[in-house]
């Protein structure tokens, strides 16, 4: 006899939540969620670069968002589910390996993992107030409410101007480097550790994958990083009726 239906659900259900308490299950938590946030942070920085290619560009790529209205909240929605998973499943990680050593590794290594512990705790505190305040600045426009009333002439939202003034307070743009200096360091270090889960991390591969990871994460900290630049130069400058 077959099981009813009802067993194999509550079976299935205990495997799931077996998995999600297992160190295994924690890792691609923490892999998937890193891969989604990786694919949106070169996304969005895509998006950002279109401000080199003139006010009308960048202003209707930000329409076209706008325009998707309930699901670009869903979306938004999902994104933020998604760091919180990241970092819970990072810091249970953590924890799980933190009590999973013995007494004697801990005498062993106690500095290196120490200096190692509070570098990451700090780095990863500082991108959370980036983050924050990068929504704050550009998203809600919480610091600069008087953004809202900026329209090109097409009467679209001036996100062109809005990024050059928000960049030319040297202040913002030196947190907004160090931030994303932080957040690629992150992902350096991240997309080996989901590479190594997915087995990927073989003999053969560990050299080209030790080079392949810095060199994405500076490739996207150089993408970020070049609009302040930009401003700061005076490269890109405020349209003349601002």
């Amino acid at each position: 006899m077959g099981r009813h239906p009802y067993v194999s659900q509550v079976l299935k259900m205990h495997s799931l939540i077996s998995f999600y308490q297992s160190s295994i299950g924690k890792k691609w938590l923490v892999a998937i969620s890193g891969v989604i946030l990786v694919g949106f942070v070169t996304g969005h920085m895509i998006g950002n670069l279109q401000i080199f290619l003139g006010q009308e560009m960048i202003n209707v790529y930000a329409e076209r968002l706008q325009s998707l209205g309930d699901l670009l909240w869903v979306i938004r929605g999902f994104l933020l589910a998604t760091i919180v998973v990241h970092i819970l499943m990072t810091v249970r990680l953590a924890i799980g390996n933190r009590r999973a050593r013995s007494h004697k590794y801990a005498v062993t290594k106690t500095v290196a993992a120490t200096i190692a512990a509070r570098t990451m705790a700090a780095s990863g505190s500082i991108i959370l107030c980036f983050v924050i305040f990068h929504l704050l600045h550009f998203t809600a426009l919480k610091i600069h409410p008087d953004w809202r009333t900026w329209h090109d002439a097409a009467g679209r939202h001036d996100v062109y101007s809005m990024m050059i003034a928000g960049f030319q307070d040297w202040r913002a743009s030196a947190f907004y480097i160090l931030g994303i200096f932080l957040l690629c360091l992150h992902m350096s270090h991240g997309i080996q550790s989901f590479l190594q889960t997915l087995g990927g991390r073989t003999r053969n591969f560990a050299k080209p994958l030790a080079m392949i990871s810095p060199a994405i994460s500076f490739l996207i900290f150089a993408g970020y990083i070049s609009i302040p630049a930009a401003v700061l130069l005076g490269l890109l400058k405020l349209p003349a009726h601002h």
